[in-house]
């Protein structure tokens, strides 16, 4: 084992090189690394939120609102069923949970029944021909549809999972590229934005829902029912924020949703100069809006955000391109805003704002400061300790291992753009602090054999090779460890187990590849008669 081969020489130089090289970024202020040249690395470790400062949400997804969506379509949906087969029915709405209608003829039943269970809810996983609603009747010719309760709760997840990536989207479209979100429990969401100075803009951005629809407006309904309160069943009656009118009635059902577009972006109306949201449909959607802009010319259609009407222009002509835009009483600021969530998606359920915490960047500083200093003096003393146990030219090896086995942690961690927090400069200062444990291992196995009558050469040989099980089940069982806290832990646990993992593979190279790299051209060089250590 110590030969000093060729491949071994290259491998320590390459990963020396590239760890200087990677880890040069993060002392360069950034003025400096954007005049670099572009074949360059500019990345530099990303500093978490209680490092640099930033706001911190702990959000939860409204199951009961998303359960009320589903109720709201599905009374719709049982509605235009039952209009299309012409069955005629009674008393339509939510009874416990779910919705019931009464059927008025009797020799209907069945033909009710068949309609409803083949139209209504979605064909449900694992159950060929099966879907995620009941459909049952009584003989007092009443229908019940009710959710299937597991098929409900893989959804309300998949809400929760979903409303995670549609929150990561939106933040990442803001700028701030380090976030970390993390569910906690069913349904609740922590998200951490190390960097972010406006709390309620980042609140607003995540917290709306976003949800887009595109719905016409029932000119026919007069005021005075509005206020009386008699709307048609497929109406229903929205607010406005267009400033024209206080609320609009429209029809429930929407001709075009959010999940259409493809694309928006905030620009300014060239004729009045004001800011507005450019939109473009996909083919379903441009097809969709194409026909419906030509077979209501003169008609007003509303545009609905989160159940809002934002603007209802009357048609002046077919659509069929596929784009228009949005205008409405909006700044530069919330036209941008606004294009980021359509742009990102709705959430498919409305968050609420459960805690919200802002960390100052001077924290931050503080916790940086206080880490050096602990860096600083816990290195000095393993320094120090080396030095008086193993000498000048030993202890001075180990030193040099521990430096290629810093430099290449901060350059992998600079090149995967992990996120440093104060438990991962923990992580940093414990790896770097025990590193030298796998050369204590092999000097003292030196010493060992050499006490054993053995060679030099031999004596440094089994040093290496014999220590080498023992360090490596030390390591392993550090990194399985480490994938574990990572696997199952959140925020700073995942930043201290990835520092750790890092440090690890960074560890066996440096105090086993380096160290052999260094002793073996020191041996062949000076043809020692004893070794230092002895």
């Amino acid at each position: 084992m110590m030969t000093l081969s060729r491949w071994k020489v290259i491998l320590v130089v390459l990963a020396t090189l590239l760890g200087a090289i990677f880890t040069l970024p993060n002392m360069l202020p950034a003025s400096t690394r954007a005049s670099l040249p572009g074949f360059v690395p500019k990345k530099t470790l990303a500093l978490g939120l209680d490092l640099q400062g930033g706001s911190s949400l702990l959000l939860e997804v409204d199951t009961n609102a998303l359960r009320n969506e589903r109720l709201t379509n599905m009374i719709e949906d049982v509605r235009t069923t039952l209009t299309q087969e012409q069955i005629a029915f009674t008393d339509l709405g939510q009874v416990n949970g779910g919705v019931s209608v009464r059927i008025t003829d009797p020799s209907r039943m069945n033909d009710a029944v068949n309609a409803l269970r083949r139209t209504v809810g979605a064909p449900l996983a694992g159950t060929p021909g099966g879907r995620d609603v009941t459909v049952t009747s009584t003989p007092d010719q009443r229908i019940t549809l009710a959710f299937v309760p597991d098929a409900f709760d893989a959804e309300a997840a998949r809400a929760v999972d979903q409303s995670i990536e549609i929150i990561r989207r939106r933040v990442d479209q803001l700028g701030t590229k380090e976030i970390d979100i993390t569910r906690q429990g069913k349904a609740r969401i922590f998200l951490q934005a190390p960097g972010e100075s406006d709390p309620e803009r980042l609140k607003n951005i995540v917290g709306q829902t976003a949800k887009l629809t595109f719905q016409m407006v029932d000119d026919s309904v007069p005021a005075a029912d509005v206020q009386a309160g008699n709307i048609p069943p497929g109406d229903e009656v929205l607010p406005s924020t267009d400033g024209y009118a206080p609320a609009y009635v429209v029809k429930k059902r929407a001709v075009v949703t959010g999940e259409m577009l493809t694309n928006a972006s905030p620009s300014f109306d060239p004729q009045t100069g004001r800011p507005i949201v450019n939109f473009r449909f996909n083919g379903v959607g441009a097809h969709r809006f194409g026909d419906i802009t030509t077979n209501n010319i003169g008609k007003r259609f509303a545009i609905i955000l989160d159940n809002k009407v934002i603007s209802a222009p009357v048609i002046q002509s077919a659509i069929t391109g596929g784009s228009g835009m949005i205008s409405g009483n909006f700044t530069a600021q919330s036209a941008n805003d606004l294009a980021v969530l359509l742009r990102a998606g709705a959430l498919p359920a409305p968050l609420r704002v459960i805690e919200q915490r802002n960390v100052g960047a001077e924290l931050g500083a503080d916790a940086v400061h206080a880490g050096e200093i602990s860096a600083i003096i816990g290195l000095s003393a393993v320094v120090v300790f080396m030095l008086l146990i193993y000498g000048g030219l030993f202890g001075g090896v180990s030193i040099l291992g521990l430096i290629v086995n810093g430099l290449m942690i901060i350059g992998l961690m600079s090149w995967t753009g992990a996120t440093l927090t104060l438990p991962g400069i923990a992580g940093l200062i414990l790896t770097l602090s025990v590193a030298v444990d796998a050369n204590v291992l092999i000097y003292e196995r030196m010493r060992d054999e050499l006490r054993a009558g053995r060679s030099l050469i031999a004596a440094m040989d089994a040093g290496f090779s014999r220590a080498w099980g023992t360090i490596f089940d030390a390591n392993m069982t550090h990194m399985f460890s480490a994938l574990i806290l990572f696997e199952f832990g959140s925020g700073p646990v995942k930043g201290f187990a990835w520092t750790l993992s890092i440090g690890v593979l960074t560890t066996v190279f440096s105090a086993v590849l380096v160290t052999q790299v260094l002793l073996a051209w020191w041996f062949k060089a000076t043809r020692p008669k004893t070794l230092p250590i002895a």
